[in-house]
């Protein structure tokens, strides 16, 4: 009986040790008599007990790597402390295993490395417009390095650019001032436009005043122009109506019936005009003229 309890727990020992359930986005290595055998790719596998020993695991999914913060010294001679983060996936486990000793350390302080350089080539005010420039620097160098040992650098991220505080309170002073530049500049432009706009406002208004009198006065003398003709008009209509009724028969009679009644009517007027008294000389003609008029009068009746 105990006998067939040790196979069984021998068989099942042998079970274990034999098969190896590898997981997803998984690649573990095997070493037979510790050399290189075999990566076991995801699922379930078989090794030798005894014979084969599982020695390196490794994740295939890409990993983030929080590269310490450090400090980089610029080309203007300026202190900055630099935070960044790594990502990179392991694409061969065999050269992950064997190509370094630590893959993790060998990225780290390459990235390190690599990003003080890019930084020392460039002023610090370029510093924080080149973040691009700078990121992809550090990853054509990491993934160039990093072919050997298996990984592969997706790409660099950095999270924070910090300068000295000094350096910090004199930018802060040159944004303001340069903001304040921004800002009488545009108040400056607003006037000067206002200006503009009044002056163009009031040449439109003059232009129009102006044109608007023109008319006026064209109106005006059109209008004048029309009552003198309509006036003249009206004369001539006048004086060929008189001119006609002359021409008729007992015409001329009327016409003299006429002047001497205007005549009675003005010398009977006189006395009305003040105290003086003027009579015509020639009394005589006066009488005839009445005494033509009375036989006009008669013979019309």
């Amino acid at each position: 009986m105990e006998i067939a309890i040790a196979i069984l727990v021998a068989a099942v020992i042998f079970v274990v040790k034999t098969l190896k359930v590898v997981p997803q986005q998984s690649a573990w290595v095997v070493e037979r008599l510790g050399k290189f055998h075999a990566a076991l790719t995801p699922g379930l596998n078989y090794v030798f007990p005894f014979i084969d020993r599982i020695a390196y695991r490794h994740t295939l999914k890409e990993i983030p790597l929080d590269v310490p913060s450090q400090i980089c010294i610029t080309k203007d001679n300026t202190q900055l402390q630099v935070d960044g983060i790594l990502y990179f996936q392991v694409t061969d486990p065999r050269l992950a295993s064997y190509g370094t000793s630590d893959y993790i350390m060998a990225i780290t302080q390459l990235a390190q490395t690599t990003l003080r350089s890019a930084i020392g080539r460039m002023e610090l005010d370029k510093t924080f417009e080149e973040r691009d420039h700078i990121n992809s620097t550090v990853v054509a160098a990491l993934d160039e390095a990093a072919t050997s040992w298996g990984v592969k650098v997706l790409r660099y991220e950095i999270k924070d650019l910090t300068p000295p505080k000094e350096i910090l309170h004199a930018m802060q002073a040159q944004i303001t001032a340069e903001r304040e530049k921004r800002a009488l500049i545009a108040t400056s432009e607003g006037k000067q436009q206002e200006q503009i706009n009044l002056a163009n406002g009031a040449r439109q208004a003059a232009i129009a005043k102006s044109e608007g009198e023109k008319q006026a006065a064209i109106n005006n003398a059109q209008g004048q122009a029309e009552a003198i003709k309509a006036v003249a008009d009206a004369n001539a209509q006048a004086i060929r109506a008189v001119a006609q009724a002359i021409e008729a028969p007992g015409g001329m009679d009327a016409v003299n019936l006429k002047v001497a009644e205007k005549y009675v009517e003005a010398f009977g007027n006189v006395a009305k005009q003040g105290n003086t008294l003027i009579l015509p000389g020639n009394m005589a003609e006066m009488g005839s003229l009445v005494a033509t008029a009375m036989s006009i009068v008669k013979s019309q009746k």
